[in-house]
């Protein structure tokens, strides 16, 4: 059926085991991944975008493999204000999180996706961007029925202590000028044990959607909603900022009330959480009075 050499079939497989996809062999039958997962498909993706958000769309694409989604759509011209760009990979050679870190995940086992949109303009309070994204993926996984998942400052999507989802937001300005945006989000979907070992080694404790009830997983399906609820906030954003996100966040705020160490470039600071303000800032309750941390680049551990 392929019109294929078995050996270039082996290959194929041999290619897949090596960037840790796990395939089932049987002889004289053939090979099948396990756990089965349906690719990623561009046309069923932009088919299941809402319409108007289809109507903003410049370009998507699918990569079997890349570098970074990230690093693909900030090397491209950013699309016009209004319109946005997707990409997805399913693997990504140097896949990114926040301050440097790397992300992990091998073919089928999650959503390596990222948004490029612009501004005429940067917006007002953008700083609080990141916070409002991760709204919107919160969102995202409550309609699919995931309602354990709570927000840890400033984007991620946890349950209980475990990351489920990171965002990583990178922004391009000019002075008093345009200012282009790419938001790279990382969702585990069903993570191999080796996979799991990596991440835990580098020192997070993860959780995917398999683990946390949902099954069979429609990446196409979730690929589209995060995509359109992504173009919703920052659309939202730039015209009303953090506002319209405040409540949403503060109901799944996963740190509000515990002991945290906020770790910067200035050392840690040891306290209490105590929420998020209006510009989207954490706020600390320490010795010396409540300290407010913007998303820059700090980390935030709750303790025991």
């Amino acid at each position: 059926q392929l019109q294929v050499s078995r050996t270039a079939v082996w290959k194929a497989v041999a290619a897949l085991r090596a960037l840790g996809v796990r395939i089932d062999s049987v002889s004289r039958r053939g090979y099948r991944a396990d756990p089965p997962y349906a690719p990623l498909s561009q046309a069923h993706i932009v088919e299941a975008l809402p319409r108007e958000v289809r109507a903003r769309l410049r370009a998507g694409h699918v990569w079997w493999s890349t570098d970074s989604t990230n690093a693909r759509l900030l090397a491209a011209a950013p699309p016009d204000p209004g319109q946005f760009d997707f990409g997805l990979a399913e693997h990504q050679s140097a896949g990114r999180g926040r301050r440097g870190r790397r992300w992990f995940a091998v073919p089928g086992s999650a959503l390596c996706l990222s948004v490029g949109w612009q501004y005429g303009a940067l917006p007002v309070g953008a700083g609080a961007l990141s916070l409002a994204v991760g709204v919107g993926l919160w969102r995202v996984c409550r309609r699919f029925g995931l309602q354990a998942v709570q927000l840890k400052w400033p984007n991620d999507l946890v349950i209980g202590k475990r990351k489920l989802c990171g965002v990583l937001l990178e922004l391009r300005a000019e002075s008093a000028g345009a200012a282009q945006v790419v938001v790279g989000i990382g969702l585990n979907v069903r993570l191999d044990p080796t996979v799991r070992a990596e991440i835990a080694a580098a020192g997070t404790d993860c959780i995917d959607l398999h683990e946390a009830g949902l099954g069979a997983v429609d990446r196409n399906a979730w690929a589209a909603a995060v995509i359109a609820e992504t173009v919703a906030a920052l659309q939202t954003f730039a015209a009303q900022g953090f506002s319209p996100f405040a409540a949403d966040w503060r109901a799944a705020d996963a740190l509000e009330g515990r002991a945290v160490t906020v770790h910067g470039v200035s050392g840690a600071i040891v306290g209490h959480a105590c929420g998020i303000d209006a510009d989207g800032a954490l706020c600390v309750s320490t010795a010396g009075g409540v300290q407010r941390f913007t998303a820059g680049d700090v980390s935030v551990r709750s303790q025991p």
